[in-house]
């Protein structure tokens, strides 16, 4: 439960320090920290406009892509505690339950009938199809390391005490988890959150005819899916027997660290050519096959 409070509070500070590094890298005064809340606060209170040419899935999407997130949540353990729902294999339901938002949030777009919105969904899928090996490569490794399927016992196990490589385990996880926590939020370098060119956008073309309460709920679940990376770097570099109210304190400051990288590489890194992307993100999926075979030859079980 605690996991849980914890990934919802860091949810709501991720996108304004994310914002307030930027504006501070950049030179200007810019908005506070509360300001993505303030908006959403603002989106929640007008009403949704749908067109003609929309059916039922464009309206449900929203609230079955947010209901999504919040069950993966469900899945990611904090500390020495065990998720709230935890059993063997579960880090495969947690990838298909991010699978499933992304399912709807596409063809939402479809159900538009508008050009633009179609072009933006078939991006986001042709890019979260070519990062989802890395994802599960990656998942895959960590279950290779400690033997065992689910996240409570997979972290819980993680920092195997005498085990000399295990810094190695944490610099590779740590590094393709930050790459897909961008690729699979729509962020540099991949796509660029605030571009106004619809011919290079991919999300937020996505979702240019959601407005009201349905924009609020996708906004809220962009914020829970950093939060919900960040939860997952933060154990794969923080030992899950350190007392519980560090623990705390860690998983805020890992957080907080997050925030301010994503602040700083959309402040000072350029983004890919849109055909540069594929190759990039098939990189992620080779390190991350990289990270498998030097588990597999440090462990002895390469024969």
């Amino acid at each position: 439960m605690i996991g849980l409070v914890l990934i919802i509070a860091a949810a709501f500070f991720f996108p304004g320090l994310i914002l307030r590094t930027k504006s501070i890298a950049s030179g200007r005064k810019g908005p506070g920290i509360f300001q993505p809340i303030k908006d959403i606060v603002l989106l929640m209170k007008k009403g949704s406009v749908f067109s003609e040419t929309t059916g039922l899935i464009f309206k449900i999407a929203p609230v079955v892509t947010l209901s999504g997130i919040l069950c993966s949540i469900l899945v990611i353990p904090f500390a020495n505690q065990n998720a709230l729902v935890s059993f063997e294999g579960d880090f495969i339901f947690f990838s298909y339950l991010l699978a499933f938002t992304k399912f709807f949030a596409i063809i939402a777009a479809l159900d538009t009938g508008s050009s633009f919105e179609g072009m933006g969904a078939n991006r986001e899928a042709f890019f979260s199809m070519l990062v989802e090996p890395a994802f599960i490569i990656l998942l895959a490794t960590f279950a290779m390391i400690t033997g065992y399927t689910s996240f409570s016992d997979i972290f819980s196990h993680f920092y195997i005490i005498g085990d000399p490589y295990v810094l190695i385990y944490s610099i590779m996880g740590f590094y393709v988890l930050i790459q897909i926590a961008m690729i699979e939020n729509s962020r540099l370098p991949v796509d660029d959150p605030k571009t106004h060119l619809e011919l290079t956008m991919i999300h937020e073309v996505m979702i240019l005819d959601n407005s009201g309460f349905d924009k609020a709920l996708i906004h809220i679940g962009s914020y829970l899916k950093f939060a919900i990376y960040g939860a997952l770097i933060y154990n794969v570099i923080v030992p899950a027997g350190w007392n519980l109210f560090l623990q705390i304190l860690l998983f805020l400051a890992v957080q907080g660290i997050f925030a301010i990288l994503v602040g700083l590489i959309e402040s000072f890194r350029a983004r890919n050519k849109m055909n540069l992307n594929p190759k990039f993100i098939l990189s992620i999926s080779a390190m991350a096959w990289l990270s498998f075979i030097i588990v597999l030859i440090l462990t002895d079980k390469l024969i």
